[in-house]
C-alpha cells in the first residue's frame, strides 16, 4: 500500500511538474519545490521521530543529488516531448534498473521479473521509433512535442538517476524517522540551486506556477516518505516496481487534461512498457 501510495504521489507530482514546466524553464520549478519539500519534511519530522545518524543520512543525501538531477532531466523531458511517452519509458528504467540491483544483492523476485525486463527492451526500441518523413506531433501551447533524440537522452539519463535514488533510499535502515529524507530534500535543493546560479536561471516563478511549484513540493514528500517505509519492509525490486506504476496516473492526466495523442508505434510501446511494469511487480 505504501509503494502505490508513492507511486500515485510521483505521477499527479510529475503532471503538474511537467505542466509548470511548459509554462517557465524547469529550474525554475525545481529550485521552488525542492526548499519547500524541505521545509515541509523539517516542520514534520520531529513528532515522527527516529534516531540521528550518519550512515543513514548519508545515504539520504546521496539519494537527494541523484533524485534531483532526475528531476531536472525529466522535467525538461517532459516540457519538450510527449508527456504520454516520456513518463511510461522513465519508469521502465526506474522499474528495471533497482530489480537488477536487487538481484545482485540476493533478492529473488521471481522469473517474471526478467521477462518484464525483456519486455520493456522492446518497448523503449517501439517508443523511441519515430519515422524519418513523419511530420506531425503533439502540439501544446503552440509547440510540437516530438520524442526527439534529445528527449529520449534526458528520458534515460532521468530514469537512470531516479533508480539510483530508489536504491539509495532502499539503504536508510528503520528507526531513523524522516531525517534521511530531510537530508534528501536538502541536497537536491543544493544542487538544484547551484546548477540554476550557474546557468542564470536562478528566477523565482510566480502566479499560477508558484502554486503549481509548492503543490510539488507537497506530493514529493508524500511519495519519498510512504516509499521510505515501503523499501523498510519490502524488498527493494518489488517496491520499486510497484513505485513505478506512477505513468498510469500522468498518463490519465496528460490524456484528460491536456488531449495528449501518439503515434501508433509510440502507443503499443507504452503500452508494452506498462505491461512490463506490471509483469515485474507481479514476480
Amino acid at each position: 500500500m505504501l509503494a502505490l501510495v508513492a507511486a500515485v504521489g510521483y505521477g499527479v507530482s510529475d503532471f503538474v511538474g511537467g505542466v509548470a514546466s511548459r509554462r517557465v524553464a524547469a529550474l525554475r520549478v525545481v529550485i521552488v519545490s525542492y526548499p519547500f519539500s524541505l521545509v515541509v519534511v523539517l516542520l514534520i519530522a520531529p513528532f515522527v521521530g527516529g534516531t540521528l545518524s550518519w550512515t543513514p543520512i548519508l545515504w539520504g543525501l546521496a539519494s537527494g543529488v541523484a533524485g534531483a538531477l532526475a528531476v531536472w532531466w525529466f522535467y525538461l523531458a517532459l516540457a519538450t516531448g510527449p508527456m504520454a511517452v516520456v513518463s511510461p519509458l522513465t519508469a521502465v528504467l526506474v522499474a528495471g534498473i533497482p530489480v537488477v540491483a536487487g538481484f545482485a544483492i540476493g533478492e529473488r523476485p521471481g522469473a517474471l521479473a526478467f521477462v518484464g525486463i525483456a519486455l520493456a527492451l522492446v518497448a523503449v526500441v517501439l517508443v523511441s521509433k519515430e519515422s524519418p518523413d513523419e511530420t506531425t506531433g503533439e502540439v501544446a501551447g503552440g509547440r510540437e512535442m516530438k520524442f526527439t533524440r534529445s528527449v529520449a537522452w534526458l528520458t534515460i539519463g532521468s530514469g537512470v538517476t531516479f533508480a539510483i535514488a530508489f536504491i539509495c533510499l532502499h539503504q536508510i535502515e528503520d528507526g531513523t524517522g524522516l531525517w534521511p529524507l530531510a537530508a534528501s530534500r536538502a541536497s537536491a535543493t543544493a544542487v538544484v540551486w547551484c546548477v540554476a546560479l550557474a546557468s542564470r536561471h536562478f528566477v523565482l516563478p510566480h502566479g499560477s506556477v508558484l502554486k503549481l511549484a509548492a503543490f510539488v513540493g507537497v506530493l514529493d514528500v508524500v511519495a519519498n516518505a510512504a516509499l521510505l517505509y515501503a523499501y523498510q519492509g519490502g524488498l527493494l525490486s518489488l517496491v520499486s516496481v510497484i513505485a513505478s506504476l506512477y505513468p498510469a496516473a500522468t498518463v490519465m492526466l496528460a490524456m484528460v487534461m491536456l488531449g495528449e495523442r501518439v503515434g501508433r508505434l509510440q502507443q503499443a510501446g507504452m503500452l508494452l512498457a506498462l505491461g512490463a511494469v506490471g509483469l515485474i511487480a507481479v514476480a
